[in-house]
C-alpha cells in the first residue's frame, strides 16, 4: 500500500517515514498555503492512502497569524480530503485536543461539543469539518502532548532546562495524556489500511498516552527516567500567561478507536523512557 504523507520533518512525519511505501512531502513538495497544489499532489501520484501530519502548530504564533493558521489547518485539509474522495481512497487527518475547552474533569468523547479556546484550535477544528464535508473514506485522530527523540517538543525542552537548572517551576493544573509519535505514526497506518476495506469505519476518534498526568507529572518522570535530580515546583496555569490559552482539561477517551480498530493506549512511561535510552 502506497500511503503519500503530507509532511516531512515534524515529529510524527518523520516516524512515518520509517515504513515501506510512503512517500513524504516537505513544505518544498506542497506548501500547505495553497490548497489546490496539495489536492493537485494527491491526483498527481494516485497514492493508496493518505495521511496529513502536517499543521501549524505554533499555537501562540496562531494568536496573530490566523490566515496563515487558517489556510495551512483549515483550508489544506479540507482540500485534501476532497480530493482523496474523488479517488475513494483513505484520509487520515490528525488532529488535536485544542478544540475541546477544556472544561471538567471527564475524558472527551469523540462525539462532544467543540468550543476552540483560540484560533489553533479553530483551524484544526475547520480542518475537521472540512475532512467530514468531503464525504469520502476518512479519519479524523484527535491526539495531545506529542512527545519523540526528534523535533521540539516538551520532554526534549525538559532536557535542555535541566542541563543548567536544578528547580523548575513546571504548569500542574493542565492534565492530559503525553503521546509518542511513532505510536501516532503507527495508528495512522493500521486505520489508513483498515479503511481500504471498510469505509464504514470512517469518522472521528481520539489516541493518546495513559494514564493521564499533568506537565508537572511528565516532568518529575522525565527526571526521574533521566536521573536527573531536578526539583520541580508545581505551578497553576495563571502563573505562566501565554498568548494562547491552553485547556486545562486535554483528557482523551480512545475506547471507539480501540473497539473499531484494535489500536491500544500507549504507555507514555515506557515511552519516555524509551526516547530517553535512544538520546543518550
Amino acid at each position: 500500500m502506497t500511503v503519500l504523507v503530507f509532511g516531512k520533518t515534524g515529529q510524527v512525519a518523520t516516524e512515518l517515514a520509517g515504513f515501506d511505501d510512503v512517500t513524504c512531502l516537505g513544505r518544498s513538495d506542497a506548501d500547505l498555503t495553497d490548497p489546490e497544489a496539495c489536492a493537485g499532489m494527491i491526483e498527481q501520484l494516485r497514492p493508496a492512502a493518505v495521511i496529513n501530519a502536517a499543521a501549524y502548530t505554533a499555537v501562540d504564533r496562531a494568536e496573530e497569524d490566523a490566515e496563515t493558521a487558517m489556510a495551512v489547518n483549515g483550508a489544506a485539509p479540507a482540500a485534501m480530503a476532497v480530493a482523496a474522495a474523488a479517488a475513494d481512497i483513505p484520509f487520515v487527518q490528525i488532529s488535536t485536543d485544542y478544540v475541546f475547552d477544556g472544561s471538567g474533569t471527564m475524558p472527551w468523547q469523540p462525539d462532544d461539543a467543540t468550543n476552540p479556546l483560540g484560533v489553533y484550535g479553530a483551524s484544526k477544528l475547520a480542518g475537521e469539518q472540512g475532512v467530514r464535508a468531503a464525504q469520502g473514506r476518512h479519519a479524523i485522530l484527535r491526539t495531545s502532548w506529542v512527545f519523540s527523540a526528534q523535533g521540539s517538543n516538551f520532554l526534549k525542552s525538559m532536557l535542555r532546562l535541566s542541563d543548567t537548572r536544578a528547580h523548575l517551576t513546571i504548569v500542574a493544573d493542565q492534565i492530559g495524556g503525553p503521546t509518542p509519535a511513532n505510536a501516532i505514526a503507527a495508528a495512522c497506518m493500521t486505520i489508513a489500511k483498515a479503511l481500504q476495506t471498510a469505509p464504514e469505519k470512517s469518522g472521528t476518534y481520539h489516541f493518546s498516552g495513559a494514564p493521564d498526568t499533568s506537565w508537572a507529572g511528565f516532568a518529575r518522570m522525565i527526571f526521574d527516567s533521566a536521573g536527573r535530580d531536578i526539583l520541580v515546583e508545581d505551578i497553576p496555569t495563571s502563573a505562566y500567561p501565554t498568548p494562547a490559552t491552553r485547556p486545562l482539561n486535554s483528557r482523551l477517551d480512545c475506547a471507539s478507536l480501540e473497539a473499531q480498530f484494535g489500536i491500544r493506549q500507549p504507555d507514555w512511561r515506557a515511552a519516555t523512557q524509551q526516547i530517553l535510552d535512544s538520546l543518550t
